[in-house]
């Protein structure tokens, strides 16, 4: 029987551990030549270190598949430049982009600095926005792309002193559909997948109050690897009619997220004024407001 991704080339970015290595494991089991993409830098960031990534291509060759190593960063475009052109050198074609590369700098909104922003931000949105885009003129040409991207429920919902992730990560989806809108003539399929799974980056996590040694420790069953089959699965064939949306990933449950559309209006006929307003609309509209919500707030069950 033929595998899922057989004759497929897949880069995927920050795949030197977590998330990324279970990816490129998963992908290179389904029949992909796999590009591990891993700068092998702390979760801040800080370092560099080819190991990682070299480690991630030894299994996937013990395992009798076929990787390369790439230790370019995804913030800088010429950099990035070289991932995509990693998969063309050595494999002669690129397929498929799996954007998870990512940092943490979490701090509260009014402590955050600019470099602890625009850090976040160059990893998470530019940097996804630099591979994909390095990978456009090849998946237009052939007619054929896969791109999945890495958001979160941050961004998605929220949480506490993550400004920068969940600006990036929001950008991230919003940045998927465009692609998808974009590139959808070409036969190109664009997509967003939320984790919740335990991994380095899940450190971060305050762990001070009972309630947040709790979060932390349900963190802690959910394991990397459930992330997997929905990305490989997003990079077959089989997903060519699933594009722009935005799926979330959670043990074994499996999540279609909902994505910005009207809720309720009001009307005027004579146009709004700032009293009328207050006396008419928002005691319209006050029912469906938004309560400021968190991530756990929302996802409040244990796992299945």
């Amino acid at each position: 029987m033929k595998k899922m991704l057989e004759d497929k080339v897949v880069v995927i970015t920050g795949a030197g551990g977590g998330i990324g290595r279970d990816f490129a494991l998963a992908m290179a089991a389904n029949g992909a030549r796999v590009v591990v993409n891993d700068i092998g830098s702390s979760v801040g960031g800080e370092g560099n270190d080819a190991g990682p990534a070299q480690k991630v291509v030894d299994e996937i060759k013990a395992n009798g598949g076929s990787a390369v190593a790439n230790t370019d960063s995804v913030a800088d475009w010429d950099s990035a430049n070289r991932i995509v052109q990693c998969a063309m050198d050595s494999f002669g074609r690129i397929d498929a982009v799996i954007n998870n590369a990512g940092i943490l700098r979490d701090r509260m909104f009014f402590n955050m600095s600019i470099e602890e922003w625009k850090a976040v931000i160059d990893v998470h949105l530019n940097g996804s926005f630099y591979v994909a885009r390095a990978a456009a003129p090849h998946f237009k040409n052939q007619g054929f792309g896969r791109y999945v991207h890495m958001t979160s429920t941050s961004g998605l919902i929220g949480q506490v002193g993550q400004a920068n992730y969940s600006a990036a990560k929001l950008g991230v989806t919003a940045l998927s559909r465009s692609i998808a809108i974009d590139m959808a003539k070409f036969g190109v399929t664009s997509n967003c997948i939320a984790p919740f799974a335990w991994s380095r980056m899940g450190v971060t996590l305050p762990a001070e109050t009972p309630e947040q040694k709790a979060r932390v420790e349900k963190f802690k069953t959910m394991e990397t690897a459930k992330i997997a089959p929905l990305a490989v699965y997003l990079a077959s064939d089989a997903a060519a009619d699933v594009s722009g949306q935005i799926f979330c990933v959670r043990s074994n449950e499996l999540f279609l997220m909902s994505q910005s559309r009207p809720l309720r209006s009001v009307h005027h006929s004579d146009g709004w004024t700032p009293e009328t307003i207050a006396e008419i609309a928002l005691p319209a509209l006050k029912p469906n407001l938004y309560p400021l919500e968190r991530t756990p707030d929302v996802f409040s069950w244990d796992p299945i």
